[in-house]
């Protein structure tokens, strides 16, 4: 009964009120030991791969059948790989494999290890603006800081990004629809479709960026920061878990 309330049984919605999205660059061949075998890199020029640290401060988040007044705030974290998942029809999906959440409150990481995979654990990360409107993500149980200018007009990318504009940098500032979790006792794959309206990411100078939790990956070579978005106001739902079997998928990779 407990793994089955794990996925994902029941739409949830959220409002964002800010959502920052920091996505790292590094070869396919460092990032694919990290995913499970029904899942692809999501790649740019067959290259590289990416991982993203995204920082959420939401309100109202809620089962979809509830009413507003229940929601309760919270700031996310999330640590996710960009993917690629071919469904038992033969579709061609984009998505998220998550590595790792946080959040500001204990009862957001209970309940969302009660429903999710997601691997919640609390901490006391904040979010809050400078004198000099810059947006600080911090924590210091997590020993995360993240320092940002958002939306800035003459921000550049960062120098060792990948791309070669913001244009070309788009496609990869998030959100993708769909997270994934793949079960390798029973072979059957998690999917949960993200809805979302009015998403305009724009970009973010980074000035600062401590996040340790990238360094007990044991990654080589150390991620290379590839874009920074911010996005603002959006209205966001969770849709209900849906189960495929893999091996079913896996006999359509070989037709």
């Amino acid at each position: 009964m407990l793994q089955l309330l794990k996925n994902h049984p029941f739409d949830v919605i959220a409002h964002f009120d800010m959502s920052l999205v920091l996505t790292f660059a590094l070869p396919k061949e460092t990032l694919n030991p990290l995913l499970p075998p029904c899942l692809q890199l999501d790649t740019f020029k067959d290259t590289y791969g990416f991982l993203a640290a995204a920082f959420v401060k939401t309100r109202n988040l809620r089962p979809s059948i509830f009413p507003e007044f229940t929601g309760q705030d919270f700031i996310l974290a999330g640590y996710r790989i960009f993917v690629r998942y071919q469904t038992a029809e033969g579709k061609r999906l984009r998505g998220l494999y998550i590595l790792k959440s946080e959040t500001n409150k204990n009862r957001m990481a209970y309940l969302g290890n009660i429903f999710t995979h997601y691997n919640y654990t609390s901490t006391d990360i904040e979010i809050e603006t400078s004198i000099a409107d810059e947006l600080i993500i911090r924590s210091k149980k997590s020993k995360l800081k993240v320092v940002c200018h958002p939306g800035r007009d003459d921000c550049v990318l960062p120098q060792n990004s990948p791309f070669i504009s913001w244009k070309e940098a788009r496609r990869f500032a998030g959100p993708l629809p769909h997270t994934f979790t793949f079960n390798e006792h029973t072979n059957e794959v998690l999917i949960v479709k993200g809805l979302r309206n009015d998403w305009h990411p724009r970009p973010a100078s980074i000035k600062e960026y401590h996040i340790p939790f990238l360094n007990t990956l044991n990654l080589e070579p150390t991620p290379a920061l590839a874009n920074a978005f911010i996005v603002e106001n959006i209205p966001y739902q969770w849709k209900k878990g849906k189960i495929e079997s893999w091996k079913q998928t896996e006999q359509n990779f070989k037709a």
